[in-house]
């Protein structure tokens, strides 16, 4: 029976374009200092994630919550809005259930500002007028909410990256090893694409059994390979945010990408089998 908890003054919600659903925002005359003490009376506004488990089905406004672990605990504290769900903590956290209580600002507190210039100019701007206001008073730790996302996904965004690079690398050294196997496999049958030549096989024909193989290998590679990748996906999903377990469009896109590296890797021994002298290969042994 718990929910996080936010003091927040009026207009906040305006600020940062949270649509207030049902009731009413915070007054002036309720931004008074909110302790939470027992026999505390006031008014508090919730989210829709609250309101939907507590209240299921019905409307939140009116309704009373309060502290206390017992009970005996008194419900003191009147719902007077519903605001739409926020992130509390971070993007991979999701949603929580929320409870803003109102704030008078006698204590530390954060600010945000709505500003149609840029950033830094604003912050300047505040600084002038936090000063004019109270010389003593510290300013500190200015971002946007842009560069806090940032942050909060900083590591999510180089795991994903390192990801993407290991991938991409060993995307590289398949394609080469793919490369140097044909290319062994043509040597071996240098002979016989000779004698196959020499008997009046036509050079796409040539072509063709060298592909054969190459496609034989990504088959495999690719009935291997996807049952992995769908059930190691959610696995991915946890740890990175953002990314679906199965996405079909990336999905497609990947198989399509390990096609052409295999048809290229595998076309230029192909291309090379066609090229072959009979009376070269003949010679041989």
């Amino acid at each position: 029976m718990q929910a996080f908890m936010n003091s927040v003054s009026p207009d906040y919600f305006k600020t940062m374009k949270t649509p207030l659903l049902e009731g009413r925002d915070f007054r002036q005359s309720d931004a008074r200092e909110f302790t939470g003490g027992p026999n505390e009376t006031g008014v508090a506004i919730v989210n829709r994630k609250f309101e939907e488990h507590f209240f299921p089905g019905r409307s939140a406004l009116g309704k009373h919550i309060g502290f206390g672990g017992g009970p005996g605990s008194k419900l003191n504290i009147e719902i007077v809005g519903v605001v739409a769900d926020s992130l509390y903590e971070g993007p991979r956290e999701g949603v929580h259930r929320q409870v803003f209580t109102p704030n008078c600002g006698k204590s530390s507190a954060a600010v945000y500002l709505r500003a149609q210039s840029a950033s830094a100019g604003v912050y300047n701007q505040i600084r002038y007028a936090v000063q004019q206001l109270d010389p003593a008073m510290p300013v500190y730790a200015m971002k946007t909410v842009e560069a806090q996302l940032d942050e909060t996904l900083l590591t999510d965004r180089l795991i994903a990256m390192l990801s993407a690079g290991f991938g991409l690398l060993a995307t590289l050294l398949a394609s080469v090893g793919l490369y140097g196997v044909m290319a062994f496999v043509v040597a071996r049958r240098k002979k016989e694409l000779g004698i196959r030549l020499a008997l009046g096989a036509q050079p796409a024909f040539v072509i063709w059994l060298v592909m054969r193989e190459v496609l034989l290998l990504l088959a495999i590679g690719l009935a291997v390979g996807i049952p992995a990748a769908m059930g190691l996906g959610s696995y991915v999903s946890s740890q990175l945010y953002g990314i679906q377990p199965r996405d079909p469009a990336i999905a497609i896109w990947t198989v399509l990408l390990l096609t052409v590296v295999s048809a290229a890797a595998g076309l230029i021994p192909a291309q090379r089998a066609s090229r072959i002298d009979p009376i070269l290969a003949l010679r041989t042994e």
